[in-house]
């Protein structure tokens, strides 16, 4: 398996810190999507966030191929509310060289909002990142341009959250981790991965953009994941960790981690 389902097995495939990269992994078609997911989380969760769907005119016909790919009737929320990942349509307009965002049926965003992304392009998308615009922006026009239909790449991330909830909207570091202790952190603590991957469909030439996200408590993961996280915390980029919240939790991570290896 090139990338696994679950938080201990993405944290390894993650970037670790250091300069932004694609970092993907080529899947097979039977790594792209998880098997057997829990459909009545996912009603749940586009239930009670139904502004997760959002669709752009020069969607439709996208959302129809990916849904007829997927041996489904209808167009992009009955193709996410089918499998465990969020899904978006990403589509290359006339006389433009950038991807714009046209449909999202997403459950559970990582501190995002679809509404304020529909129709933009992927630097604009991506403007909140720091460092995307000088070490990433170049690459993934490019892997953009010439991803071609068949093919399938995978990468993941990682968040630290003060929440075990998939729909995660943050809230001041300050506020959100003020009660966070070394003591406490391997329970207060949840680590969350997107497992992201990118396709092209052959008709329209559309690219989707699924994003399975998978949280777990910090205290359950393995060691070894815990000290790639306090090693990672330490390295990023800068401006990345105040984003990140890094800050109002990084002390209590490693002390966290310092104790459990005595």
């Amino acid at each position: 398996m090139t990338l696994g389902f679950s938080v201990d097995a993405l944290l390894p495939k993650a970037r670790g810190g250091g300069q932004l990269r694609m970092g993907l992994a080529k899947l097979g078609e039977s790594e792209w999507l998880q098997p057997g997911p829990d459909l009545a989380a996912r009603a749940e969760g586009f239930a009670a966030y139904p502004q997760g769907v959002q669709l752009l005119p020069d969607g439709d016909a996208s959302g129809a191929e990916l849904a007829a790919m997927l041996g489904l009737s209808g167009g992009l929320p009955e193709a996410a509310r089918a499998h465990h990942e969020d899904m978006c349509l990403l589509t290359l307009r006339e006389g433009e060289d950038q991807y714009r965002l046209v449909g999202t049926a997403v459950a559970w965003p990582s501190d995002w909002t679809p509404a304020d992304k529909m129709g933009l392009p992927l630097r604009a998308l991506h403007a909140p990142i720091q460092g995307y615009e000088d070490q990433l922006a170049s690459g993934v026009d490019h892997f953009m341009a010439k991803l071609k239909p068949g093919a399938i790449y995978g990468r993941c991330n990682w968040f630290i959250a003060a929440t075990r909830a998939r729909r995660w909207v943050a809230p001041p570091p300050e506020i959100a981790f003020a009660h966070v202790t070394p003591d406490n952190a391997g329970e207060t603590l949840f680590v969350r991965s997107e497992r992201q991957t990118l396709r092209r469909m052959p008709e329209t030439g559309a690219i989707v953009f699924t994003i399975g996200v998978y949280v777990e408590q910090l205290g359950a993961l393995s060691r070894t994941n815990i000290d790639r996280l306090v090693h990672a915390v330490t390295q990023l980029v800068q401006g990345e960790g105040d984003r990140r919240g890094a800050p109002a939790y990084a002390s209590a991570l490693a002390r966290f981690a310092g104790m459990r290896e005595h």
